[in-house]
C-alpha cells in the first residue's frame, strides 16, 4: 500500500516551514503597529479580525501600541522557533516536534478564542479556526512508517 504524500516525514517537514510562516507572518505587522506612522496594517488586521471592517480598532492609544509590539515580537519569535526546529531538531524526532508544534497550535488557539469570545470579538475564534487549520495542515496526523 502506497503511503500518501501527505503522511510522510518528508513532506510533514516541508510543511512545518508554512507553518513557521503562518505564525511569524503576523509578527511583523503587529511591530508595525507600534509607530502610528507605520500601523495601518496592524490596525486594519485587527480591524478585520472583529469582522465586520468598520474603523472600531484604532492604533493611537500607546498601551495599545506596547501591546502590539509584545504580539508581534512572540508570533514573529514563535514562528522562527518552528523554522528552526524543521531545520535542526526535525529529522531527529519527528514525531516530537509534530506534537509539540501541535499541541502549541492548539494552546494558542484555545486561549486566543476564549479571550476573542470574551472580549466581545467572537469573529476572531472563527479566522482562529482557518488560521489553526492553515498551521496545521497534514501534521494533524502522524507520519505513516513505511
Amino acid at each position: 500500500m502506497k503511503i500518501p504524500f501527505y503522511r510522510t516525514q518528508k513532506f510533514h517537514k516541508k510543511y512545518l516551514k508554512v507553518t513557521a510562516f503562518v505564525v511569524g507572518s503576523f509578527g511583523p505587522i503587529f511591530f508595525l503597529g507600534t509607530m502610528l506612522n507605520s500601523s495601518e496594517a496592524a490596525r486594519w488586521t485587527l480591524d478585520f479580525l472583529s469582522w465586520p471592517i468598520d474603523g472600531v480598532q484604532v492604533y493611537t492609544e500607546p498601551t495599545t501600541r506596547f501591546l502590539s509590539a509584545l504580539t508581534g515580537g512572540f508570533l514573529f519569535g514563535w514562528g522562527v522557533m518552528i523554522w528552526c526546529l524543521s531545520i535542526w531538531v526535525y529529522d531527529k524526532a519527528p514525531e516530537f516536534v509534530r506534537r509539540s508544534v501541535l499541541i502549541g497550535l492548539l494552546s494558542w488557539f484555545v486561549l486566543d478564542s476564549a479571550g476573542s469570545i470574551a472580549s466581545g470579538n467572537h469573529s476572531n475564534a472563527i479566522f482562529n479556526i482557518i488560521v489553526l487549520l492553515l498551521a496545521i495542515g497534514p501534521m494533524w496526523l502522524p507520519i505513516k512508517e513505511k
